[in-house]
């Protein structure tokens, strides 16, 4: 059996007043206490909300998640709606035309563009393939979109997946 300790700490109580008013914050004083007995405390929240995967294996991609893209010489909307959303691509970028290669990330509110990721390259003559692999996620509210512009020697070709909802409700692959 346990010993058991009363706690003094006016912050502490205060504390708890704050964040567990039904546990005192009504100005009851009860006393905190703490117990050298050890209880076990099992995390259920993954299963309560409905997900029993892992984090890493949640945000993977599956057939039928998946909304792939091709972007080359232009301006594209790759995502319109709300949520919170993982993109994966490649992008190529060709030197030697002499005029500088990019590629911009773009996330927009209706009226300002933001650039979330850019790459580029200077304006050189010797012919150069770069390529690289891009990932990382973005949260659209209403009225948001994600775009991906690209000049004429760049190519961004990949996928999105909506992670979870405007709410934060997950969606498994």
């Amino acid at each position: 059996m346990g010993q058991e300790y009363f706690i003094n700490s006016q912050e502490l109580q205060d504390k708890v007043a704050e964040l567990l008013p039904s546990q005192g914050g009504a100005g009851s004083g009860v006393d905190l206490s703490a117990s050298t007995q050890i209880i076990p405390i099992i995390d259920l929240t993954e299963s309560a909300q409905g997900s029993n995967l892992r984090q890493d294996l949640q945000s993977s991609f599956s057939h039928g998640t998946i909304t792939p893209f091709d972007v080359n010489n232009t301006t594209t909307t790759v995502i319109n709606n709300t949520g919170y959303w993982k993109i994966m691509c490649g992008v190529t970028l060709l030197t030697g035309s002499g005029g500088s290669q990019r590629v911009n990330f773009i996330l927009n509110d209706g009226a300002t563009d933001k650039i979330v990721h850019a790459i580029s390259t200077n304006g050189s003559t010797q012919k150069a393939i770069t390529s690289n692999i891009v990932e990382f996620m973005v949260f659209l509210d209403a009225g948001d979109t994600f775009k991906i512009l690209t000049t004429s020697d760049v190519v961004a070709r990949g996928s999105v997946r909506q992670i979870a909802d405007i709410f934060g409700n997950l969606r498994n692959p």
